[in-house]
């Protein structure tokens, strides 16, 4: 096991962080999980962290009034890419990596909802974590906001709908639209937590979604360990 832990931050209650924590450990990768939503949270010092992983969240990442913890994660965010971290956000947490870099976070084109397709970029088939994904990939998808890409960041895959998907920011930095940490139990859990809104907001039946996650998660889940590799590889300094 690494010496010292990777923060796991959970933003959503009903959140299980999938495949992440049996995918890193697979690489003896230790795993801390904290809890932001949690009163009374102890937030640890960079230095007691060998990396940071985001996850996602169904609020706005400027929403700070309704949820004050959001400004404590983008101050650590911030530390450890001071520190030379490695730092990677899904969902929520790219958004909050982008916008910790100087960068828009705003609504965006559409709403996505269901496995999308996305297209690795030159630059993302080179990079060793997005490359996992590549050239082209069947992802899943549930957001409503969208990043611009901060200055200097390079960006490793779009889509159709929603251009910015995955991008990178100095050698140990990256945001990731889509949820590829997500396993079976966790979501069916989301769908079943959102009720009828999937139909009522989000113009898709739980029918549907069920039936894309038996035909894409497999090859997702796939390409997911691939991808946590890779950050456990940057974690370890190689």
């Amino acid at each position: 096991m690494t010496a010292k832990p990777v923060l796991c931050i959970r933003n959503d209650r009903d959140d299980n962080l999938g495949i992440t924590q049996a995918a890193l450990r697979t690489h003896g990768v230790a795993i801390e999980r904290l809890d932001a939503f949690a009163p009374g949270v102890g937030w640890p010092e960079v230095g007691e962290l060998a990396g940071l992983i985001v996850f996602g969240g169904e609020m706005n990442v400027d929403a700070i009034e309704p949820h004050p913890y959001l400004m404590r994660e983008r101050e650590l965010v911030a530390r450890a890419l001071d520190g030379g971290l490695p730092v990677l956000g899904i969902c929520l947490g790219a958004q909050m990596l982008a916008r910790v870099l100087g960068a828009r976070v705003l609504r965006a084109p559409v709403r996505e909802l269901g496995f999308k397709p996305v297209r690795v970029t030159a630059e993302g088939a080179r990079d060793r974590l997005v490359g996992a994904f590549g050239p082209q990939a069947c992802v899943f998808q549930w957001h409503e906001d969208t990043f611009e890409l901060p200055e200097g960041a390079i960006l490793l895959a779009t889509g159709e709908a929603v251009a910015n998907q995955a991008f990178s920011w100095g050698s140990a930095a990256w945001g990731v639209q889509f949820h590829f940490e997500v396993d079976r139990e966790g979501l069916e859990g989301w769908v079943a937590a959102a009720g009828s809104s999937v139909e009522r907001t989000w113009n898709r039946t739980a029918g549907e979604l069920m039936t894309e996650m038996d035909r894409h998660l497999g090859d997702q889940q796939e390409q997911a360990r691939a991808a946590f590799g890779a950050f456990a590889q940057r974690l370890r300094g190689s």
